[in-house]
């Protein structure tokens, strides 16, 4: 009789330890499925099937198609602007991926007009797909940390839209 009120307790521990598990499980699966939403194209940074001439790329929910890749080594994520002429950096990323202006220059944004610095990138992936010198914007004000990817690296490529998906298919090949 002595062993009831142990026995309870260490059932009680047993069943709270058992509910913080299926917490934490549901919340990493759950965390998952968002990110999965958010950036259908996230297998693209492992270098996604080096066999297939073409990066397919999914719509996310919103409707953007977004993708993560490299800049000079470093994971980025981008969106995909066909509407943008260089590939804009925010100001933040620029700095942390030791970034130098190569010049001055003025840019139209969704947000106005600003004036930015020009670089050029070593290298930019996107998939199996190595891009070299790229050039690019540095936007000061451009918040996120998100790169949004323009024409100075899709010109590289055949683009086709249609049903949800983007398709780039390298140039030359």
């Amino acid at each position: 009789m002595s062993n009831a009120p142990s026995t309870r307790l260490a059932g009680r521990i047993m069943l709270g330890l058992f509910w913080l598990l299926v917490l934490v499980t549901g919340t990493w699966f759950y965390q998952g499925v968002l990110e999965r939403q958010h950036n259908p194209n996230l297998h693209l940074i492992n270098g996604a099937d080096e066999h297939s001439a073409e990066i397919v790329l999914h719509r996310n929910r919103a409707g953007h198609y977004l993708a993560t890749g490299r800049i000079n080594g470093e994971r980025v994520e981008f969106l995909l602007d066909t509407g943008a002429t260089y590939l804009a950096i925010p100001a933040p990323m620029a700095h942390r991926l030791g970034l130098e202006s190569t010049g001055k220059a003025w840019f139209e944004t969704a947000n106005g007009r600003v004036q930015g610095d020009l670089t050029i990138l070593d290298e930019v992936r996107l998939g199996h797909v190595v891009v070299r010198s790229v050039r690019a914007a540095v936007i000061p004000g451009m918040s996120g940390d998100m790169a949004l990817l323009g024409m100075s690296f899709l010109n590289h490529f055949d683009i086709r839209i249609r049903d949800g998906r983007m398709e780039l298919m390298p140039m030359g090949r």
